[in-house]
């Protein structure tokens, strides 16, 4: 018995819960196929401990004969050989059987299983037909029996003992006997899971504890731990199995974490011995059980513990269908097992870390590629590429270490080292043996030659790469490129070392990595001094002598190669060109002068910051830059220099690279320079057209290949540099530069006019010559030659019409020289005279606005023109003067005949118009002058500002008429106002009379002024007046003399009042007051105040059947404030005796709506036109509406002469439709009468309105 404890026990994944089972061993046999097969069939919900969640598992059981051995002794946690259940099987069902046999075993086994502490038992009944038939006398009924087992055996576990009828029919009984039975089976089983692991995890949790104390073993309790994993994974509980050895692991990892830190445990002893073996990971065994027999010794190396622990990590991943997940953590655990080593100091033989990371790198790839197919794992290769990185890089070190790259063969020494390398190996395992590409092999044969070492070198490197670049990890495939490269160079074969850094290079550059930069340059240098390619040699011989991570003795070697190419002797014709950003950077560029304007002629320096990279002085035999000439059509077209010239930046500073370094972004991709061009008329300045134009369509429109290298020193192999020299050139010869920053200055080509562009930059030192191929930002300066320019503009705005302004000529001479006695000739006009000055002087000014003379200005006047004399001024200068002049405002309607100007053109008169921008009313006064320099008249234009508004109407009071003027300041400044005064131009016999008491006024800004005249008449007032408004004013605080006359014209038509209009509202009957609510009478009374006139006559009156001229009006009674409702009748149509005195009276019936002091509703009155009338074809401008709004008929009045109420109202006076009277259809239609012809005595009256009496009744409770 106790070599049979003694024995390993094989863990599988066969191993299942073990069922015990008692009794009757020939019936539990003939029920055991059934019993196994359906146990697993339906699945149970696990609640475990600790707020876990519950899982669904499917049961199996290891059914096998009860025997006392099997039974756990005092201290034994295996989990594996635990019986979990126990059975007892019996069919008894003689009484006699029971007492004398049965009941007697039952105790034996029950007392078994209670000195063994193992309550999870059960007891099965079976019940057939044979053992009825066969004890028929003996027979008591099964209750009976089942009844005495329960209480000899189950005493207060009745649910312990189970009753399985017929189980070998097919029937519902039976079946429903079977699945209560595996229904308890399940449950039971479940019940004991969840009881002894409960258990056994607190027993496990208790002993992790306890790892601080002295004599803890982490072997043992790994044991431990391992145990309950193997139990869950026996339960198909992958995952959960998973996180115990993920605990090991973490648990293991911080041992050593602490131990680097100083905090050792004394177990770990037994990791730190020196490793003897490096045979790698072993993925082909569920269980690795020689490995685990030397961790339960403690005599496991690290190696061992990491291997066996992923092992069981990797086959639990395999079953979870979780295979990437394998690689990820082994690239972690290979990496973590090195530096584990090194924390531990584990002494290692040198290479022994290198082969176990190589074969155990492949061993995980092929344990992947035995689990998927090869579309698997084309599709996932980003999980496995680092492995096969890793295993390269491993390979290569071995290589290095055993002699085995390089043109050499190896030494005795090399190969003594391989034979202890692949000692270590030991043999090859058993499941790899037949296996022709086994890890094993694979480094045998590797190390065994340098051709086989070249070929399987080779072989995983490009296999990295491709996988690399398929998943687009381009810097990786780089970096496996650079490893590969090395390998070449070491082979003497540069010229494919060159083609991988290269691209390496290219990654360094794109990135800034600036160190790996500078150590790659170095070794394509070395590339290419070996191959001969003299340009590009001495192109990264450049970058490297630039290169501030070299030191200064390697800067000087490589500066001297470059220099000793350019002193050979030989053909001069013949030059190498190299980018001028790897010898000297251009940082900054001055204009002098600053404008980077000058005219034709002058003198403009352009100076260069040059910042040299070489660390030694370099004699430069040029250096020059060349200029791409644009000629400017603004030199032909007159345009504006002064507000127009596009401002050139006087100084720009040049973005500085780091060559060792990345680009900068902004030299990626330039940005847009854009410039205005504007197109202007040479006569009159005026704009023709504008348009943009980009300044660098060079630089942005050059064609890229998407894989070539930037124009910039950082460049990967020297750029495709072109020269083109132009015409014009910056040149100076014989120039130093320092190390650092140098000055160098040029003198600029300025003969031409037009726009200069700086687009390259040379410099010469013997054979070579350094190019810049584009100079950004774009660099240009401007010479121009401009026709002479002369403009008026305003001192101050804005120009106030009617007084005196100071206006501001400036003669921009060009390239026009003003002789002594060149005059201006300006044209005079009536409605802007220039005022007599007695002293105007003029200053000139150069072209840096310095002052340089003043001289006082003769002028001559005469009736048409006036004559300035101008002084003598050089070319390219200001010469600038002030006028005084005077803009009159116009008066109103009189239209003087037209002028001509002094080149015959017929002069408009000016014509005021509303400006958006202020409420002052505008005026455009034009100006030609004839300039000495041209044959055509130069116009200019003035725009001057009236600073009143004025408008007029006539009021009316009974007969007696007033005309009312205001007069609104809409200009910033305050006025005085005197004199002030209406005329009329007509009538002699008609006085007006002012009401206006000052005889001066203030007019403030933004205010009004008011002014009234009562209109006097002796015999009959006239139907049209001609009057005239005329004051003088002046801004406030000014003397007398500056006071200006200001007119305003305006006519009245229609001003006798012809008819008067009288209301009265009379109470209810019964009622002294008029009361809200109730009906009122409105009497209106139209009475004519005068004789019809003679075009009164012929307009609108016809004769009625008694020989009387009548004539026709509209009266409408309507209420727009709602205080009122008219009922019945609210408009109609009278026929009114075109005679004196005649009278016409309405009733109408109106209801207050409101209580108080009421206006009377408001009374309208209009002239009714027949359709025989004629259609008047324009109203008169100058006639003020009384009324704001008017009735509209939408029929002809003859059809609507009795409506209740007109409820449209509007403007429209017709009656018929526009359209019918566009058509010259005559309708009858409404027309308003002239203000004052009605007089309405009513708009001003109110009625007092009494609320209407009403009782109400309120109920008060008073508690």
């Amino acid at each position: 018995m106790e070599c049979q404890e003694e024995k390993p026990i094989i863990y599988t994944m066969e191993n299942k819960p073990i069922v015990t089972c008692g009794g009757d061993q020939s019936l539990f046999t003939s029920l055991y196929t059934s019993l196994a097969q359906q146990l697993p069939r339906e699945p149970m919900e696990w609640r475990r401990t600790y707020g876990r969640a519950p899982k669904m598992i499917h049961l199996e059981a290891n059914f096998v004969q009860f025997k006392e051995e099997l039974l756990p002794k005092e201290g034994n946690k295996a989990l594996l050989t635990f019986p979990f259940l126990h059975i007892y099987w019996t069919d008894c069902c003689d009484t006699e059987m029971y007492k004398t046999s049965v009941k007697e075993d039952m105790t034996r086994w029950q007392n078994s299983l209670r000195t063994h502490g193992s309550a999870d038992w059960v007891i099965i009944v079976v019940e057939t037909n044979d053992t009825k038939k066969k004890n028929k006398t003996n027979i008591l009924p099964r209750a009976s029996i089942v009844d005495k087992i329960r209480s000899d055996f189950c005493n207060k576990q009745n649910d312990r003992c189970v009753v399985l009828s017929d189980p070998l029919k097919d029937s519902s009984r039976s079946q429903e006997s079977w699945n209560s039975l595996l229904l308890k089976l399940r449950t039971l089983l479940l019940m004991s899971f969840t009881k002894n692991l409960g258990r056994f995890e607190d027993d496990m949790r208790t002993l992790r504890e306890k790892r601080t104390q002295p004599g803890w073993s982490f072997c043992e309790y790994f044991m431990v731990q391992e145990e309950l994993a193997f139990v869950f994974e026996m339960l198909q509980q992958f995952e959960d199995a998973l996180v115990q050895y993920d605990e090991l692991d973490a648990l293991f990892t911080q041992y050593v974490l602490n131990f680097g830190a100083g905090d050792t445990a004394n177990w770990l002893g037994s990791f730190c011995a020196p490793v003897k073996s490096w045979s790698g990971l072993l993925l082909r065994r569920p269980i690795d059980m020689e490995k685990r027999d030397g961790i339960q010794r403690g005599e496991a190396s690290l190696l061992d513990l990491r291997s066996y622990l992923f092992s069981r990590q990797c086959t639990l991943l395999i079953f979870l269908q979780r295979p990437w997940e394998v690689t990820q953590r082994a690239l972690e655990l290979l990496h973590n097992c090195v530096q584990e080593l090194r924390l531990l100091e584990v002494s290692v033989l040198e290479g022994a870390l290198d082969c176990w990371v190589f074969l155990s790198c492949l061993e995980v790839l092929h344990r992947i590629e035995g689990c998927c197919d090869p579309a698997q794992l084309a599709a996932n290769c980003s999980h496995t590429v680092g492995l096969w990185a890793y295993a390269t890089d491993k390979l290569k070190s071995l290589g290095e270490l055993c002699g085995l790259v390089s043109e050499k063969e190896p030494t005795s020494d090399d190969l003594n080292r391989t034979v202890d390398l692949l000692a270590g190996l030991g043999d090859e395992r058993p499941e790899t043996v037949n296996s022709l590409q086994s890890p094993y092999k694979k480094l045998k044969e590797a190390l065994s030659s340098v051709e086989a070492f070249e070929r399987h070198y080779l072989e995983l490197s490009h296999a990295a790469m491709e996988m690399y670049r398929a998943i687009g990890r381009l810097r990786s495939a780089r970096l496996v490129g650079k490893s590969l490269a090395e390998f070449y160079m070491r082979k003497g074969d540069p010229e494919r070392a060159e083609t991988f850094l290269q691209e390496a290079l290219k990654s360094y550059v794109s990135e800034g990595w600036s160190l790996p930069v500078t150590h790659t340059r170095k070794q394509i240098a070395e590339c290419q001094k070996l191959l001969g390619r003299t340009e590009d040699y001495l192109q990264t011989s450049a970058l490297l002598a630039g290169d501030v991570n070299l030191t200064t003795e390697e800067r000087k070697h490589f500066c001297q190669e470059i220099l000793s190419f350019a002193g050979k002797s030989g053909d001069q014709a013949h030059k190498v060109t190299l980018s001028l950003g790897v010898f000297a950077q251009l940082t900054r560029l001055q204009f002098r002068p600053a404008t980077a304007s000058v005219h034709s002629g002058a003198v403009l320096q352009v100076e260069l910051t040059l910042r040299c990279l070489m660390p030694v002085s370099v004699s430069i035999q040029q250096l020059a830059a060349s200029i791409h000439f644009d000629l400017e059509r603004g030199g032909t077209n007159g345009r504006s220099k002064s507000a127009q010239r596009q401002t050139n930046p006087g100084t720009v500073e040049f973005i500085e690279a780091n060559p060792s370094a990345g680009p900068p972004s902004s030299s990626a991709c330039p940005s847009l320079e854009m410039d205005e061009i504007q197109d202007r008329s040479p006569s009159d300045n005026c704009l023709n057209s504008t348009g943009v134009v980009c300044k660098n369509t060079h630089l942005l429109m050059r064609i890229h290949d998407s894989n070539s290298p930037p124009d910039t020193p950082n460049c990967v192999s020297p750029p495709a540099v072109s020269v083109k020299e132009g015409a014009q050139m910056l040149k100076v010869q014989d120039v130093t530069l320092e190390p650092g920053n140098n000055s160098i200055v040029f003198t600029a080509p300025s003969g031409q006019p037009g726009t200069y562009t700086l687009r390259q930059l040379f410099a010469t030192v013997g054979h070579l010559q350094f190019v810049l191929p584009h100079i950004y930002p774009s660099v240009q300066y401007e010479v121009y030659s401009q026709e002479p320019q002369l403009t008026v503009e305003p001192l101050s705005e804005p120009l106030l019409a009617g007084l005196p302004q100071m206006v501001k000529f400036t003669l921009l001479t060009g390239h026009y020289a003003v002789k002594k006695g060149d005059a201006l000739q300006l044209s005079n006009t009536d409605t802007m005279p220039i005022l007599p000055s007695t002293s105007c002087t003029a200053r000139i000014s150069n072209p840096a606005a310095e002052l340089v003379g003043e001289s006082v200005l003769s002028i001559q006047s005469s009736e048409k023109v006036t004559s300035i004399s101008l002084p003598a001024c050089q070319p390219y200068h200001t010469l600038e003067f002030q006028l005084e002049v005077l803009c009159v405002i116009p008066s109103g309607s009189d239209r003087p005949p037209n002028e001509r100007l002094t080149n015959g053109e017929v002069r408009h008169r000016p014509r005021s118009y509303s400006h958006p921008d202020t409420p002052m009313t505008a005026i455009d006064q034009r100006m030609s002058i004839d300039c000495p320099w041209s044959i055509y008249s130069t116009l200019l234009a003035l725009t001057f500002y009236i600073p009143f508004k004025t408008k007029h109407s006539l009021l009316s009071a009974g007969n007696r008429k007033y005309i009312q003027v205001c007069v609104q300041n809409v200009s910033d400044v305050s006025f005085s106002l005197a004199e002030v005064k209406l005329t009329e131009k007509q009538q002699e016999s008609l006085e007006l009379q002012s009401l206006n008491t000052k005889t001066q006024q203030l007019l403030c800004s933004k205010h009004s002024v008011f002014c009234l005249w009562e209109v006097r008449w002796k015999d009959d007032l006239p139907s049209c007046l001609q009057c005239v408004f005329s004051a003088n004013f002046s801004p406030l605080n000014q003397d007398v003399s500056t006071f200006k006359p200001f007119h305003y014209q305006f006519q009245l038509e229609r001003v006798t009042t012809l008819y008067s209009v009288k209301a009265e509202i009379f109470p209810p009957p019964g009622e002294q007051q008029c009361r809200s609510g109730l009906l009122c009478g409105l009497e209106v009374c139209i009475t004519r105040l005068t004789e019809p006139g003679e075009g009164e006559i012929a307009e609108d009156s016809k004769t009625d059947t008694d020989g009387l001229k009548t004539t026709k009006l509209m009266y409408e009674v309507a209420d727009s404030s709602s205080n009122w409702a008219v009922c019945g009748k609210s408009s109609g149509m009278v026929s009114m005796p075109m005679t004196a005195s005649a009278t016409h009276k309405v009733q109408i019936e109106v209801m207050p709506l409101f209580a108080g002091h009421l206006p009377f509703p408001k009374i309208k009155v209009l002239k009714y036109l027949p359709h025989t009338a004629a259609v008047p074809t324009q109203q008169d401008p100058d006639s003020c509406v009384e009324n704001d709004s008017l009735s509209l008929l939408d029929k002809t009045l003859d059809d609507q002469a009795d409506t209740a109420s007109i409820r449209s109202r509007g403007s429209v006076h017709s009656v018929g439709s526009g359209d019918q009277q566009q058509r010259g259809v005559a309708m009858p239609r409404l027309e308003p009468f002239s203000p004052g012809q009605v007089f309405n005595h009513s708009n001003t009256q109110q009625v007092l309105v009494l609320p209407a009496t009403d009782d109400h009744i309120m109920e008060v409770n008073a508690t």
